[in-house]
């Protein structure tokens, strides 16, 4: 059964930039069948898709965040990394890595996902 496990700072000052890795294990991280997403929850909204990538290394942005996010991988270290640059208190929520078994951005189609991580932005 795959696992996912969300690392990085829980701290972030205004204007930097966040970065958020995502370790998976327990299951392959190069398919067709797997794509690899980051979500996350704003305080007091609902979950929302920030983007992901897909078997071939190609990324989908959410165009709300696209000029200000990065999403990578490592193969060699079944990791994948999110990067939202400029960030602010509004960026502060929970944020997640999950899997999904193609292209999507809903997260209602995601069927694995880690424990999330708290973000907070502040001064």
């Amino acid at each position: 059964q795959v696992q996912l496990v969300e690392s990085g700072p829980g701290f972030v000052r205004p204007s930097q930039t966040l970065s958020l890795t995502c370790t998976v294990s327990g299951g392959p991280f190069i398919g067709v069948s797997n794509y690899w997403g980051w979500l996350r929850q704003p305080v007091g909204e609902d979950e929302e898709w920030i983007g992901g990538i897909s078997f071939d290394g190609s990324t989908d942005i959410s165009p709300p965040l696209r000029s200000r996010t990065t999403i990578s991988r490592d193969t060699s270290k079944n990791q994948i990394f999110l990067h939202l640059k400029s960030v602010t208190p509004q960026d502060t929520g929970i944020y997640y890595c999950a899997r999904a078994p193609a292209i999507r951005t809903v997260p209602e189609a995601y069927d694995a996902w880690g424990q999330g991580i708290q973000v907070t932005v502040s001064s």
